[in-house]
């Protein structure tokens, strides 16, 4: 248990110092809700709450799934929706974007792995993510899924 947190504790360090990651991405719950209710829409702190959304859940937070914790006026989910990408600094999505395209970039992959949990996705850094997936082959989608493959061993 200790070591898990530990190696958590490290992951999360590396990341605060990292300038390319958005420190939001390890707020508490209460720090998340704080945010929204610093955007004016502090009718929305305990639909954030509630829902247990803090930095990592953040990262999934889009017009798509506001609605499903509460927030349902139309102006206020996309004024949420584009704070999160401007807070998280990620693109916001095209509806035009080809499937057959590369992932947009590095971050925004970064950010969606971190979004999870578990023992290996809570001790990866942006770092180690780069280190893995520098020099990886992007794959087309097959059966509906992209492929990012980090570099076989006989190349």
């Amino acid at each position: 248990l200790w070591v898990a947190i530990i190696g958590r504790m490290e992951s999360e360090i590396a990341d605060l110092q990292n300038p390319e990651v958005p420190q939001c991405l390890y707020w508490s719950a209460e720090q998340v809700a704080d945010w929204v209710s610093s955007l004016g829409l502090g009718q929305y702190r305990d639909c954030f709450l509630t829902n247990g959304i803090n930095g990592r859940r953040l990262v999934l937070v889009d017009a798509s799934n506001l609605p499903k914790i509460g927030v349902h006026e139309f102006q206020h989910v996309q004024a949420l929706s584009g704070a999160v990408r401007d807070l998280l600094k990620i693109e916001s999505p095209r509806w035009d974007r080809r499937i057959y395209l590369p992932p947009r970039d590095n971050l925004g992959m970064y950010l969606e792995m971190k979004s999870k949990t578990g023992k290996s996705l809570d001790e990866l850094t942006y770092d180690k993510f780069n280190a893995k997936f520098s020099n990886a082959k992007w794959r087309p989608p097959v059966a509906n899924m992209c492929l990012l493959l980090p570099p076989s061993s006989d190349e």
